[in-house]
C-alpha cells in the first residue's frame, strides 16, 4: 500500500516569515507521495490552496496548478521503480517557490529548449533545474504574485 506524507512547518493564517524576537521562520509544506501520475491532482489541490493561502490571483493559481502537473509530467517517465516524488512548497508574502524531486534511473536534466519547458517559464515565471545526490533530479518553479501568465 502507498502512503503520502506530508508535513507543514507554518502555524498561522499567514506566511509568518519573522518570529518576534527577530529570527526569520520558514514557512513550508512537503508532500511526499508515490512517483505515479495517478497522484497528481495531490499536488494540483495543494498548490492551489497554498497559492490562494498567498492572495494570488485565479489565474495566477491555474497557472501554478499547470506548472506543478507540468514539472511532474517532466519528470515522472525517468523515475526509478517505486520512487517517491517529493514536492515542496516555500511561501513568503509575495512568492510561491515549488521545488518537484524524483530519483531517476539516469539523473539527466529535462531538456530546456523543449516546448514543455517554455510552458513552465510562461506559467511559473522563474524555473530552474538541477541533480542531487544519488541522481535525483529536480524542478524548481518561481511565481511572484502579480505576474501571471498570458491571458
Amino acid at each position: 500500500m502507498s502512503e503520502g506524507v506530508v508535513t507543514d512547518s507554518g502555524s498561522g493564517s499567514r506566511p509568518a516569515l519573522e518570529h518576534e524576537a527577530g529570527e526569520t521562520v520558514e514557512d513550508a509544506v512537503q508532500i511526499r507521495l508515490p512517483a505515479d501520475s495517478a497522484y497528481l491532482s495531490v499536488l494540483r489541490t495543494a498548490t492551489a490552496g497554498l497559492a490562494a493561502r498567498l492572495d494570488f490571483t485565479l489565474d495566477e493559481i491555474e497557472d501554478l496548478r499547470i506548472a506543478v502537473d507540468e514539472a511532474c509530467a517532466m519528470l515522472l517517465p525517468h523515475a526509478i521503480d517505486s520512487a517517491q516524488l517529493t514536492c515542496r512548497f516555500h511561501l513568503d508574502p509575495a512568492t510561491l517557490e515549488v521545488t518537484v524531486t524524483i530519483p531517476t534511473t539516469d539523473g539527466a536534466l529535462p531538456e530546456r529548449d523543449t516546448f514543455s519547458w517554455t510552458v513552465l517559464s510562461a506559467l511559473a515565471g522563474e524555473v530552474d533545474t538541477g541533480l542531487g545526490e544519488d541522481r535525483e533530479v529536480w524542478i524548481r518553479l518561481r511565481k511572484r504574485r502579480g505576474t501571471a501568465g498570458p491571458a
